[in-house]
């Protein structure tokens, strides 16, 4: 499985870039036909986002967000090899002093992202104009692919951390030493997640972004990443500062649905570049 795979990051690095996102378009439409596991619980995540669409309109959404999702693979194997006057030029941000104007001021900044567009490449943007950033991803199996995308990470400029590691000590010593930290947080891997309100039903959202906020008193806010015809764009939204009253349970609960919530909107404006193949809510059929 890791030689099939260091293959096509190879393979597919090398195509020209025309040829190579034609034959994106063509495995995402594979993939699709085979109406897998992974499209099914695509489909119906999107449905849940779009409760009036008809079938033929789910299933355009459904096919093109394959498209998208397989267009984020397909940037990942190629964008060690992009210069980064490229990876500025092709990345258009929105209210981009939310995150820079902490970091300026020492403040340290944690970001909240969904699973949405490029987030490799909003990251290398960041690096690229200066501001390094620390991001815990998820341990893939096997081992060597998971090393894989550390190194891909770290050449970057990203300080990647296991999601299987202890993280919120090494986190919380970034934010006190004024750093940026990202984290993806529309599902949550340690079924210790605290339920939101999610487009009409009940999801579960990891509660790390929170309590860094509440311990740390660092900003938070939240991305999305959608993708232009030639790069992505990065919208930047505020959230609930950590309530003055309260337990700190009840603190993270607000603070994670206000997550949820600017989630929500953005997802909605552009489900597409939404690329959730798993289960989040807790009342969907397994």
């Amino acid at each position: 499985m890791y030689l099939l795979y260091l293959a096509a990051w190879k393979l597919i690095g090398l195509l020209p870039e025309r040829m190579a996102y034609k034959l994106a378009n063509f495995v995402a439409n594979q993939i699709y036909r085979k109406n897998g596991k992974g499209i099914q619980r695509l489909r119906s995540n999107y449905q849940r986002v779009k409760p009036g669409y008809s079938k033929e309109e789910l299933d355009k959404l459904t096919k093109l967000g394959m498209r998208s999702y397989m267009r984020y693979w397909f940037d990942t194997f190629r964008l060690n090899k992009w210069s980064k006057e490229r990876i500025v030029k092709t990345t258009k941000v929105n209210d981009e002093y939310l995150l820079r104007d902490p970091i300026t001021n020492k403040l340290g900044c944690i970001v909240a992202l969904p699973h949405a567009g490029n987030w490799d490449h909003a990251a290398a943007y960041f690096c690229s104009t200066g501001i390094n950033l620390t991001a815990v991803v998820e341990k893939l199996k096997p081992e060597a692919i998971f090393q894989k995308f550390l190194d891909y990470r770290q050449s970057i400029g990203i300080e990647a951390i296991s999601h299987k590691e202890k993280s919120i000590p090494i986190l919380t010593q970034r934010l006190q030493d004024g750093k940026l930290v990202a984290l993806v947080a529309d599902r949550d891997m340690s079924r210790n997640g605290v339920e939101v309100d999610f487009f009409d039903g009940i999801a579960k959202m990891p509660s790390g972004p929170a309590i860094l906020a509440i311990k740390t008193g660092a900003p938070l806010i939240t991305a999305y990443i959608g993708y232009l015809s030639t790069g992505i764009e990065i919208f930047f939204d505020q959230t609930t500062p950590p309530p003055a009253t309260g337990s700190d349970s009840e603190k993270i609960k607000v603070i994670t649905q206000s997550i949820a919530d600017n989630f929500a909107r953005r997802i909605k404006e552009n489900p597409v570049d939404w690329h959730m193949l798993q289960r989040i809510w807790v009342d969907a059929q397994t």
